[in-house]
């Protein structure tokens, strides 16, 4: 007989773990421990769930590499007693987050599901309870006595998204995420039902659960408008100690074809600087050389983007500018995908 899988909830700020003081009107934590009271319907679950919470809880506007190490050290220390986890951050930097967190996890075969709430879990019209237990009952999902699940994704709203395809669109709506350019890998409606060719393949069992904890933060995005001056790229550009520029182009790819705005562009590259170009659309993809007006961003050798979000963009600049990947590596490392971010 097979033992009930045991999930650990990772608690580490945001909305869905408020609670409002009904004497004062305000918001306070909750403390996860007494879970079950606010949330009985979890019994009903068939595997058993641990909490761990953060002692501060982290609002999401905080967010940053130091945090995102310590959300993956709690998967790392307690990846060998559990079968899955399910972590609650703020929804506003969820797609950032969780992004990182995947590229930082290799050779993951267990379940990592980031959810929260646009609601407290104490409010009459919450929607924290569904994407809670959904979460749950995603991560000891199990088929073949195997986890339907071996990878970092988002849950929100009735839909399961791999993590790194993700955007938040909506700061008022319930349906805050979505993923244009992936489709969603599970949807809860009657039945919960997966699409299993989407969900990445586990890794093999011989080999070892990883998690790289080296990131780089001297990363920026620069996002064209029409009009934008040689002196704004100019200062971007030169800013110490830049690692990585996230370049938001528009439709396919295309920029300006100023002369002043290609040679900042050639010398910044030729300094070590890494350029990404990734559309300002919601969906759609980067073909870099495709129209003139990219032609000469390909030719310098800014980074293609492809179908990447700016968020798993910045993640994925993260991740390989800590890995210290030689720059003679680094184009053709980012142009293929590691994760499952972006079409090949």
């Amino acid at each position: 007989m097979t033992s009930k899988p045991k999930i650990l909830l990772i608690y580490t700020g945001g909305t869905i773990g408020m609670v409002k003081d009904y004497e004062t009107n305000a918001l306070k934590a909750f403390n996860f421990e007494q879970l079950l009271e606010r949330v009985p319907e979890l019994v009903q679950l068939n595997c058993t769930v641990d909490t761990y919470s953060f002692k501060e809880p982290i609002d999401s506007s905080n967010m940053n590499t130091t945090y995102y190490v310590d959300i993956a050290e709690v998967i790392e220390d307690n990846y060998l007693d559990f079968d899955g986890f399910v972590v609650l951050t703020g929804s506003d930097t969820m797609a950032y987050t969780s992004s990182v967190v995947g590229f930082m996890f290799e050779n993951l075969a267990k379940p990592v599901i980031f959810t929260g709430s646009q609601l407290p879990i104490g409010h009459l019209r919450t929607d924290a309870k569904e994407n809670l237990i959904t979460s749950i009952e995603i991560a000891c999902s199990r088929k073949n006595n195997q986890p339907v699940v071996s990878e970092v994704c988002l849950y929100f709203e009735y839909k399961l998204y791999r993590a790194n395809r993700t955007t938040k669109i909506n700061a008022e709506q319930f349906e805050a995420f979505a993923s244009l350019n992936y489709p969603p890998l599970a949807e809860s409606g009657v039945h919960l039902q997966f699409n299993y060719e989407l969900l990445l393949k586990p890794p093999p069992i011989a080999t070892k659960f990883m998690v790289r904890k080296s990131l780089n933060n001297n990363i920026v995005i620069l996002k064209l408008f029409p009009g934008i001056t040689e002196e704004v790229v100019k200062s971007i550009v030169g800013i110490k100690n830049l690692k990585g520029i996230v370049l938001e182009t528009y439709g396919a790819g295309n920029a300006p074809t100023y002369k002043w705005f290609v040679v900042i562009l050639e010398a910044a590259i030729k300094s070590g600087i890494h350029i990404v170009n990734v559309t300002q659309c919601v969906g759609g993809s980067v073909i870099l050389g495709h129209y003139e007006t990219s032609v000469e961003l390909q030719r310098i050798g800014v980074i293609d983007g492809k179908d990447i979000t700016t968020e798993s963009a910045i993640a994925k600049l993260m991740y390989l500018l800590g890995a210290k990947i030689s720059n003679s590596e680094f184009k053709n490392t980012f142009e293929k995908p590691l994760r499952g971010e972006l079409d090949f």
